[in-house]
């Protein structure tokens, strides 16, 4: 099995988590042959992917309210969020549902990019933003609002409570915030506001996420309706014909049973337990 035919079957049997990362490092890869200027050294997004502080640019390209949250202004940028964001995403993930994860994503990625909208415009100031920091920030501060004194071991510290790192991690935004990438910091913690809310809501039984999945869900069904077939009459096969369907059947149950074994097994030893020959099975059977 190739590298390739490896990050596919990864991407197909990984969980939410997983996937956030691969199109996050994906699109990054594609910026860079498209967007990085190589004689100058920096990344030059257009205003069709990354929010600008212009209401005017926004109102004419609403869909860079939630692009911007998946482009990254250079390698340690992406490096250190996406370590974040495995971090984050695990601890949420715990607790609560992917549909609730893909949700909360994609509404703080919105409320924050308008919160980086409205403070630069009556600050009046002119840039623009990328980054998913917002939205991961609201998976930390939703977690740590829900779980604050969950224990987590660090390297070289030992244990602390979930809500020790949390405060560090939005008290260096605090500090930061007058000094340098002002609106990073502002949408960092209207990311972090927005995971707070989220979960009060939540405990009082509103869930926000519905919202972006009943959206998914539609355009979901306008696609799927579209793909599905005309009725066509089916002709019932004669009855020499049973014992090979039953054959089927058996070759089928057969075979998913030998998925269900290797899926257990990645449960509890990981993908990497996984011999080469187990590996090239599970890709060909989920194509």
């Amino acid at each position: 099995m190739s590298i390739i035919d490896d990050l596919k079957l990864q991407y197909k049997i990984g969980g939410i988590t997983n996937k956030m990362i691969y199109w996050n490092v994906g699109l990054f890869l594609l910026s860079i042959i498209f967007f990085y200027q190589f004689k100058l050294g920096f990344f030059d997004y257009p205003n069709w992917l990354a929010i600008s502080s212009q209401p005017k640019v926004v109102f004419i390209k609403p869909w860079t309210i939630l692009t911007y949250a998946f482009f990254h202004n250079g390698f340690l940028h992406l490096f250190f969020n996406m370590m974040v964001l495995n971090f984050s995403s695990r601890l949420f993930l715990t607790f609560f549902t992917q549909k609730q994860y893909l949700g909360l994503y994609f509404l703080s990625a919105i409320f924050a990019g308008l919160a980086f909208l409205l403070s630069f415009y009556f600050l009046g100031k002119s840039s623009t933003m990328v980054g998913a920091s917002a939205a991961i920030m609201a998976l930390l501060v939703a977690t740590t609002t829900y779980q604050p004194l969950m224990e987590i071991r660090l390297m070289l510290i030992g244990n602390v409570k979930l809500w020790h790192i949390t405060a560090v991690l939005l008290l260096i935004d605090l500090m930061q915030i007058q000094l340098n990438n002002t609106g990073g910091h502002i949408a960092h913690l209207s990311g972090a506001f927005f995971g707070f809310i989220y979960i009060k809501l939540l405990l009082n039984g509103t869930d926000l996420s519905k919202i972006v999945n009943n959206v998914i869900n539609f355009f979901y069904s306008i696609f799927d309706r579209k793909q599905k077939t005309p009725f066509k009459k089916v002709h019932v096969s004669s009855k020499r014909n049973a014992p090979k369907r039953e054959s089927k059947i058996v070759m089928k149950d057969k075979t998913q049973q030998q998925i269900d074994e290797i899926l257990d097994k990645i449960s509890q030893s990981g993908y990497d337990s996984l011999t080469k020959e187990e590996k090239e099975f599970l890709f060909k059977s989920g194509k």
